[in-house]
């Protein structure tokens, strides 16, 4: 294995702002399945998996004529098209990873989210050729906070994960990176509500050159 240096993006939060669409999708999905969608159990799936998100809802309300696959895609299909017609770019993005590939750093997405969704978020960032390998929890056994993706895209990147620098918003990625002897950046965007006690370091923007990491 080479010692190739590598920086690896979480998607949602990181690259896009796209959080809220993930909420305003389920809501509509599930609701017009009968679900009561309560703000009590959304913060409790906000960062699984649309799959997991899915299996959750029904357990606790149980719909008819409509699998669990079509349901999980239903919310899929809507996520897609919030991305493609609304506002969601977080700013600097573009130019911080092409900042990084001049410094010769492999780059890497690594993502709870769905891999139908990837390439649309990567189209409306016009950023998709900047990347060296790209990874959907959804091929994984278990999604964020379990490691495997993190340990699958070091593999992919052809490099060690003591060499990797990962680049997460939210606690559980953070701790699938962590758990996986990655480097750990905690991304805020400015939320002052982030936990990022378990992070190596911290910026709050991409446009400021905020972490000695990457100078």
């Amino acid at each position: 294995m080479t010692q190739n240096k590598a920086i690896i993006f979480d998607m949602d939060g990181v690259l896009v702002d796209s959080e809220k669409f993930w909420k305003q999708a389920e809501n509509e999905i599930f609701s017009s399945l009968g679900v009561n969608v309560t703000d009590k159990y959304s913060e409790i799936t906000k960062s699984m998996t649309t799959s997991e998100v899915t299996k959750f809802w029904y357990e606790k309300y149980p719909w008819k004529n409509q699998s669990l696959d079509i349901v999980e895609q239903m919310v899929i299909s809507r996520v897609i098209k919030l991305i493609e017609t609304e506002d969601c770019q977080i700013k600097g993005v573009k130019p911080f990873i092409e900042k990084l590939k001049g410094k010769k750093y492999k780059i890497g997405l690594a993502t709870n989210s769905p891999d139908r969704i990837i390439p649309f978020v990567l189209k409306k960032l016009d950023i998709i050729h900047l990347f060296d390998s790209i990874s959907s929890a959804e091929f994984e056994k278990q999604g964020k906070p379990h490691p495997a993706i993190y340990y699958n895209t070091a593999e992919k990147l052809n490099t060690e994960p003591i060499n990797c620098i990962v680049i997460e918003d939210s606690y559980k990625g953070m701790l699938s990176a962590k758990n996986a002897g990655m480097t750990v950046v905690a991304f805020t965007n400015g939320n002052k509500e982030i936990n990022f006690e378990i992070a190596d370091y911290k910026i709050n923007s991409f446009e400021n050159n905020e972490c000695e990491l990457f100078n």
